[in-house]
């Protein structure tokens, strides 16, 4: 090798050592940045003329195993979904309540069931029929509150859809942006890695609200897809189109066209529609799982519930006092409106002394005019039966043989059993998720001692090189001298 060959090779060692020490130093500064890809010099020999020169650098690689990154972003959404349908069970179960909570569905109607035995055998004492009227009130209340909470839990679930629309239709049009930015960088620069990585970023936020599939197409620029199918980026962004609904009802329906579904053009992708675009997954997945289907499923049952029990108490033979076909002391405010018993259930105005009632009608029967012999209680005890007497139930997953409190006991089962079998799905996908991080971490991660490690030896071959100058200046000095 000829001392300027040798001059040239070093000083390109030296360019390249640097550029090494950059990269090395880009990545421990990036540790512990979201969506970061480590990065690594390509570096490789020089040629000029057939003969090494040294060396170059061919740009700089990120290190990224593409198909584990798409396998835990396809986790990742499944999480989101997981999140929020664990979070509404939970708040749902809390709400209702079970058999050991002191409030509660089922403990207004065990408070009920004891306050109407009670008034039963000492159908004298104004005491027990003002208790037996409290309760009455606090079971048609609860129906009324839980019915109301439904409500805005689907208006809810409704604004959350829009928001999280939003958020995906503005990350698809910055990775459009990013697409073009990509293309037009140089392949392998700092600049074209740091491109993707943001374009991962947004990748990632998209999928927490949507399944998505992405394709790498020439120049390094990608289309997103949806598993079904639909493309929501090729080229340029296509935005999901959806309408927040501004009122709820208990009849509000996807079907009935009061609320809004999905559409990319002219695809329908609404989860759990009956379309090959649908979507599934993802937090739009749970979101509509919500609003469309498990929220108003619980409504139909608190509807079963509140019809049950009216039906219970109106039946003729319970009090021989009132108007045949008449309601007894629990009504439904306007029965022509079909959906919705649970918020519409009251209290009959005739024995609530705050709607101009009286309380010995609980006692006597609602057509009685004036109070009646204090010892009889034959219309409460057919109350008592009435309501404790087990009733075949089939109907909104509502099924067995069932006393009043037990069918509310049976609904708080169900809510609570549902909520353990979310919690269960919900930890799985966090253990899941937790080992694809890790596999990913481990090939795109930055280790901090490897960092400093390869920096040693980056500064070592700093010193080989620049050494290597320094001996060929000492040579070319003694020629000189001869």
């Amino acid at each position: 090798m000829s001392l300027t060959s040798a001059i040239n090779s070093a000083l390109s060692g030296l360019q390249v050592t640097s550029l090494r020490a950059d990269t090395v130093a880009t990545n421990i500064a990036n540790a512990s940045t979201p969506g970061y890809v480590r990065r690594a010099l390509i570096v490789s020999e020089a040629l000029v003329g057939g003969s090494t020169a040294g060396v170059r650098s061919e740009g700089v690689a990120r290190s990224q195993n593409a198909a584990i990154t798409e396998e835990r972003r396809a986790i990742s959404t499944n999480l989101a979904q997981a999140n929020i349908l664990t979070t509404s069970r939970q708040t749902l179960s809390v709400r209702i309540g079970n058999s050991l909570d002191s409030t509660g569905l089922f403990s207004r109607f065990a408070t009920f069931e004891t306050a109407l035995s009670e008034a039963a055998l000492t159908p004298e004492s104004s005491t027990q029929a003002a208790n037996l009227l409290d309760s009455a009130v606090a079971v048609a209340n609860e129906f009324n509150a839980l019915s109301s909470f439904i409500e805005r839990q689907r208006a809810e679930a409704d604004r959350g859809i829009s928001e999280g629309v939003e958020i995906v239709n503005q990350s698809l049009r910055q990775v459009e942006k990013l697409n073009g930015r990509i293309a037009g960088s140089q392949a392998g620069s700092d600049e074209e890695a740091a491109l993707v990585d943001e374009r991962q970023r947004a990748l990632d936020t998209i999928a927490e609200f949507v399944p998505i599939e992405s394709f790498l197409r020439p120049n390094n620029v990608i289309d997103v897809l949806t598993p079904e199918g639909v493309f929501l980026l090729s080229g340029s962004a296509r935005q999901i189109a959806f309408s927040p609904s501004a009122a709820f009802s208990p009849d509000a329906s996807l079907a009935g066209g009061q609320l809004s579904g999905l559409s990319v053009g002219d695809i329908d992708i609404t989860p759990g529609v009956p379309t090959y675009g649908a979507v599934s997954g993802g937090a739009l997945g749970a979101l509509f799982q919500l609003r469309d289907d498990d929220l108003p499923t619980l409504s139909n049952q608190l509807d079963t519930l509140a019809s049950d029990l009216i039906s219970r108490v109106s039946d003729d033979t319970v009090d021989p006092s009132k108007i045949p076909g008449d309601p007894g002391i629990f009504l439904d405010s306007d029965p022509t409106l079909g959906p919705g018993v649970a918020g519409r259930i009251r209290v009959n105005a005739a024995v609530d002394p705050n709607q101009g009632g009286d309380l010995f009608r609980l006692r006597d029967g609602l057509g009685a005019v004036a109070a009646g012999p204090p010892g009889n209680n034959e219309i409460l005890s057919r109350l008592s039966n009435a309501i404790s007497t087990v009733r075949s139930i089939n109907e909104n997953g509502l099924e067995g043989g069932f006393s009043s409190a037990e069918l509310a006991s049976h609904l708080s089962a169900i809510v609570g059993q549902d909520r353990i079998n979310q919690e269960a799905v919900l930890s799985s996908t966090v253990t899941q998720l937790e080992v694809l991080i890790d596999a990913e971490q481990s090939i795109s991660g930055v280790d901090i001692d490897e960092q400093l490690q390869t920096l040693l030896l980056v500064e070592q071959a700093f010193a080989a090189n620049a050494r290597v100058i320094e001996v060929t200046g000492q040579l070319l000095n003694q020629l000189l001298e001869i």
